[in-house]
């Protein structure tokens, strides 16, 4: 059995929170003032008065600085957040016979993954006719991802200007041991003070563009990982819909527990 623990962040409370597995553990992000069964991103060193800017790298550092401390340098943690939850294998499809529950498909610390890997990404969406830095300028504006990569030193810039020319991008989650994390940490938030910096002096930081750190913060979590982990493998994952998030739905059941439930995932994006 894997020493495994996963941040799941949210910005709001949910019932369903509370039905995930124990090795789940809720890490509030933002201005809401949690229950004491969250952790908050407010108690500890933090960079709360950030998250409207990096979004959920805010929860990343939060994990570094207070949490890392307590762990084995070979102890798995992850991240999830409150609707995107790992399944428990890579599927290819969705699962449109199978008549399990979600909840016996999400992800389990005793999966033989954690034995044959040093990092599981969430399979990556292939862009079938743009490359990231393409999909990155349409919706956020020229040039940016390509100044901030000039915040990069030598071959991490390099490799970093080829990943985003490439058509592969996972999403942000991910499952490593406490020692790499530490190692990305350590080159993911001085890098993105600076992109931050940048784009509040050009005055970009409007509207759905406030959150280019945590947008720039997605393709380097991707890259970095993809790049420089030797023994990488993927999983897939749930996206959860508003029927499994309701609060009136779960007041009576766990949604995830109905049969049937694991044919509507996994989540597959095609581009």
């Amino acid at each position: 059995m894997t020493d495994l623990k996963i941040y799941c962040f949210t910005l709001n409370e949910y019932l369903i929170l509370n039905k995930f597995p124990s090795y789940i553990q809720i890490l509030g992000l933002g201005k809401t003032n949690f229950n004491k069964n969250y952790l908050d991103e407010k108690k500890g060193l933090n960079l709360n008065s950030l998250n409207h800017y990096y979004g959920e790298a805010t929860g990343f550092y939060w994990i570094w600085k207070n949490e890392l401390k307590k762990m084995n340098k070979k102890s798995w943690l992850g991240t999830c957040n409150y609707r995107k939850l790992w399944l428990n294998k890579c599927y290819n499809n969705k699962q449109k016979f199978s008549v399990s529950s979600l909840y016996s498909n999400l992800l389990q610390p005793n999966n033989n993954i954690f034995n044959n890997s040093e990092a599981v990404q969430v399979q990556p969406i292939i862009f079938e006719k743009e490359t990231v830095l393409q999909q990155f300028e349409k919706v956020h504006g020229k040039n940016i991802i390509t100044e901030c990569a000039d915040f990069l030193d030598g071959k991490l810039k390099t490799d970093f200007i080829k990943f985003i020319n490439s058509n592969s991008l996972s999403i942000t989650f991910f499952l490593t041991t406490a020692d790499i994390f530490d190692e990305y940490c350590n080159i993911l938030f001085p890098w993105l003070e600076k992109c931050y910096r940048y784009c509040n002096e050009i005055n970009v930081l409007n509207g759905y563009n406030a959150r280019i750190p945590a947008f720039l913060m997605e393709r380097f979590n991707s890259f970095w990982f993809s790049t420089y982990i030797k023994k990488l493998n993927y999983l897939s994952y749930a996206r959860l819909g508003n029927s499994m998030l309701s609060d009136n739905v779960n007041k009576f059941v766990n949604p995830m527990k109905l049969p049937f439930t694991l044919r509507m995932y996994p989540t597959l994006h095609k581009y």
